[in-house]
């Protein structure tokens, strides 16, 4: 039985590692004052890089994180992140020429990697949406409303839906399509089609255009007809022009966040339809997630399966089950969702916070031993997930508190 006690509990943990911890470490420690904006590695020990490249993921992140902070809490620290956030996007990864979003600047602000990932566009128009969502300041949305554009009319398929991967400086077509190193080398991907989801979702909060809006419908029915494998409830996750599946393997952690962050894109559209579809999906999700990626044994979400389990847990997959099951439990009300979110709390408490140097390890092995080597701060690590399940639950238990309190009355 979940009461109002169990709810303020959760929510009183939350709120004290979101602002004594997260939030001030990237404040505290990332914030690069001789070269502006932020440094792009620091070790789990805290040793700074102060030479390292910097990825513009982790700048547009720390943008979104901050504008979110500052749109809640409206502490002048939190605006004065973000500032910096979108200062350096504008200034060093903004491409004066052929406009867009450079991939990586090195330490002093100078490009390294020129491409334009369509990923790294999406990040863009989410952090900031988000900075004009916070501050009202028109350029932000200029800007996000020009890189909406520029997917649009440059990676758009008009033939086949959906949106290619990549292309160079100028817009050209590119051999190599891939977000990382561990990706396959397809011209889709269900990871890009999840964020451009996301940012469209948070663009269309700020700027209600009906192409956006006909587009962002477009990209739920794509992931509910090509993306979900309708056998599995499983994200499929790389393919060809054609939508055809090149892989088998499955990403908890993408499964469990594209649940949430589906629900939420049908729910900002308004349609009873579309919405309605969904809602039986993500729920269908929620619970394979529920059945086959948590340790029952260890706590905490498996990282993904591909031929073999990955039993390590990484940080992210851990705060997206947290809110994708917290989501489950405030469709369906059935406890055990609630329990599941909270257990992966209990587990990122024990072995994912660095309660030493502040901030959450990358990565622990199955029992949650830390792999040390991971570092605590580079492209890809960053306090958009951690931070974001912390303003997620707080809000969706803010209700949930109330409604039991209530019930706790009678």
């Amino acid at each position: 039985m979940i009461t109002s006690t169990r709810v303020a509990s959760y929510r009183s943990e939350i709120a004290a590692e979101l602002h004594h911890n997260i939030l001030p470490f990237w404040m505290n420690h990332v914030v690069d004052r001789e070269n502006e904006g932020f440094y792009g590695c620091i070790t789990n020990d805290l040793k700074i890089n102060p030479k390292a490249d910097k990825g513009c993921i982790l700048n547009s992140r720390i943008l979104w994180t901050y504008a979110s902070a500052y749109r809640m809490y409206q502490e002048p620290c939190y605006l004065s992140t973000a500032t910096r956030a979108y200062q350096f996007l504008i200034n060093h990864f903004w491409d004066n020429e052929y406009s867009g979003l450079y991939w990586m600047v090195n330490y002093q602000g100078e490009v390294v990697n020129s491409r334009k990932q369509i990923y790294n566009l999406a990040f863009g128009i989410y952090g900031l949406s988000e900075f004009y969502r916070a501050t009202g300041e028109q350029e932000s949305l200029v800007r996000a409303i020009e890189l909406y554009q520029l997917i649009e009319t440059k990676s758009y398929d008009r033939k086949n839906k959906g949106y290619i991967e990549a292309l160079s400086r100028e817009w050209l077509p590119i051999d190599d399509y891939r977000l990382s190193a561990n990706d396959l080398n397809e011209k889709k991907s269900m990871n890009t089609h999840l964020h451009i989801m996301e940012a469209y979702t948070n663009l269309l909060r700020v700027w209600d255009n009906p192409i956006l809006r006909e587009r962002l419908k477009e990209l739920i029915e794509i992931t509910l007809e090509h993306i979900i494998d309708p056998d599995t409830y499983h994200f499929k996750l790389f393919f060809n022009e054609q939508w055809s599946s090149a892989t088998n393997g499955l990403s908890y952690g993408h499964d469990i966040e594209g649940s949430w962050l589906l629900y939420e894109a049908a729910k900002i559209l308004n349609d009873k339809l579309i919405l309605d579809k969904v809602n039986d999906i993500i729920i269908q999700m929620a619970r394979k997630v529920y059945d086959e990626g948590l340790d029952k044994e260890h706590g905490g979400l498996f990282y993904d399966y591909d031929a073999v389990l990955d039993t390590d847990k990484h940080w992210w997959p851990q705060a997206e089950a947290m809110v994708g099951f917290i989501n489950a439990y405030e469709l369906t009300g059935e406890d055990y969702f609630f329990e599941a979110s909270y257990r992966i709390w209990e587990f990122v408490k024990e072995y994912i916070i660095d309660s030493q140097n502040g901030e959450w390890f990358s990565k622990v092995s199955r029992s949650g031993k830390v792999y040390e080597n991971m570092p605590k701060v580079e492209p890809w690590k960053c306090p958009y997930h951690n931070s974001r399940a912390c303003f997620e639950i707080l809000e969706r238990l803010a209700f949930s508190e109330e409604l039991y309190a209530s019930n706790d009355s009678y």
